[in-house]
C-alpha cells in the first residue's frame, strides 16, 4: 500500500510506501476507492489550529505524531476481516465512518463518540484516507450506501454528516423563517442540499464569493444570497426576515468576521451554531447574550447514528446531490491548494485508480 503523508508540517505531502496492514481482533481493512479533500485537512497538514489573540493549538499537543495521513471521507471495498470481526465480507463496498472514540468512555457509551476525550478519529488522530488502504476498529463504522454514486458516497462522512449535525442542532423552522448559511464550499453546500431533511424553513446564503452565490441560488430552497463582507449584508437579512432576524445561522466558516455576522443576523431567541474552523477569536458583548436570549452553540461533525439518519434521507432519494470532481490519489497536494485558494467548486475526491500506473 502507499500514502500520502504530512512528512513536516507545513510542507507537501509525501508519498510513503508500507506493507499492506493485516487486521485483528475486530478490525476490518479496507481498499479505498476514494477520499474526499476536507478544509480540516489543510489544518492538519498546517500543524495547528489558530485560536485567535496570538494562540493557537498545535496537532503536537493533540498527540498526532508524523509522519501522519491525512483525509477522513472516505470509500471503498472491505478487502480483509480479522478474526473477531463479523457484519461485512470481503467484497462489500462501505463509506468509513471516521469519528471513532476511544469505546470505553461515558460519551461513547452514549454513542457520543465525537465528545470523547481520548479518541481514535481516521484521518484527525490516526491515519485517515490519503491512501489506498485503512484500518478500522469494528465493522459497525462501515456504512451502507446502496446505489449512491461512490465518490459521492466519500463526502457524506464529513461535509455530509457535518452539515446535518449542524441542521439538526437548530430548533424546528416552519415554511414562514428564515436560516442563514453562512460559507458555500464542500460542507455549505452539503448544508442546503440537507436542509429539507431537517428544516421546512428557506435559505439566506452569506458567501464572499461571488460565483458561490451564483450557485446557491440554483436551489429551489434558497431564497437570497448576500455578500458577509458588504456593509449592507445584516440589514439585507433583517429585511428578507420582516424586520426580526433569521430563526438560526450556521457559520460553516469560523473566522471572527462570520462569526459575528452570523450573531448579528439571527433573531431574539435564535440559534448560532459555530462550525467552521478557519480560526480567530471575537469579542462578545456578554449583555446581550442574556437580552437577546440568543443561544450560540459549537457542532463537530455528527454522530454514527445521525450518519446512519442521514443515509435513510439520501436513499429515499430525498436529497439533491454535490458536485463532485474526482483526481488522482497523486495529485492531493494540488488539490489541497486549490482548496486552500477557494478554487473548489463542490468536492474534490482522490481516487488511488487514477494514479499513473
Amino acid at each position: 500500500m502507499y500514502s500520502y503523508q504530512v512528512v513536516e508540517f507545513g510542507k507537501p505531502l509525501e508519498r510513503r510506501d508500507y506493507p499492506t496492514p493485516k487486521p485483528a481482533g475486530t478490525e476490518v481493512v479496507v481498499r479505498l476507492a476514494g477520499c474526499g479533500v476536507c478544509h480540516s485537512d489543510l489544518h492538519l497538514a498546517d500543524g495547528f489550529f489558530d485560536l485567535g489573540g496570538g494562540k493557537r493549538i498545535t496537532l503536537a499537543d493533540r498527540g498526532t505524531k508524523l509522519p501522519f495521513t491525512p483525509g477522513h471521507e472516505m470509500v471503498g471495498e472491505v478487502e480483509a476481516l480479522g478474526p473477531e470481526a463479523s457484519g461485512v465480507r470481503p467484497g462489500d463496498r462501505r463509506i468509513v465512518f471516521p469519528w471513532i472514540g476511544c469505546g470505553t468512555c461515558e460519551s461513547c457509551a452514549a454513542g457520543e463518540e465525537t465528545l470523547c476525550p481520548n479518541p481514535r478519529f481516521l484521518g484527525a488522530r490516526r491515519d485517515g484516507g490519503y491512501a489506498t488502504h485503512i484500518v478500522v476498529p469494528h465493522a459497525k463504522y462501515l456504512v451502507a450506501y446502496g446505489d449512491v454514486p461512490e465518490d459521492l458516497a466519500a463526502t457524506y462522512a464529513c461535509s455530509g454528516i457535518t452539515a446535518f449535525s449542524a441542521l439538526k442542532k437548530i430548533p424546528k423552522t416552519t415554511a414562514r423563517e428564515c436560516l442563514v448559511m453562512i460559507g458555500a464550499g464542500g460542507v455549505g453546500t452539503a448544508g442546503i442540499l440537507l436542509v429539507s431533511a431537517v428544516h421546512e424553513a428557506k435559505l439566506i446564503v452569506a458567501d464572499v464569493d461571488a460565483k458561490k452565490r451564483e450557485t446557491a441560488m440554483k436551489s429551489n430552497r434558497v431564497a437570497a444570497a448576500v455578500d458577509p463582507a458588504k456593509p449592507e449584508a445584516v440589514k439585507q437579512v433583517l429585511e428578507l426576515t420582516g424586520g426580526i432576524g433569521a430563526a438560526g445561522a450556521i457559520d460553516f466558516v469560523g473566522a471572527p468576521a462570520s462569526a459575528q455576522f452570523g450573531l448579528d443576523a439571527i433573531r431574539r431567541g435564535g440559534t448560532l451554531v459555530s462550525v467552521g474552523l478557519y480560526g480567530g477569536a471575537v469579542p462578545v458583548s456578554l449583555p446581550l447574550l442574556p437580552m437577546r436570549s440568543v443561544n450560540w452553540r459549537g457542532s463537530y461533525v455528527g454522530t454514527l447514528a445521525e450518519m446512519h439518519e442521514m443515509m435513510g434521507h439520501i436513499l429515499g432519494g430525498k436529497v439533491p446531490r454535490m458536485p463532485i470532481e474526482p483526481r488522482p490519489l497523486a495529485a492531493a497536494n494540488g488539490a489541497m491548494s486549490d482548496l486552500r485558494a477557494g478554487r473548489v467548486n463542490g468536492r474534490v475526491v482522490l481516487k488511488p485508480a487514477l494514479d499513473p500506473k
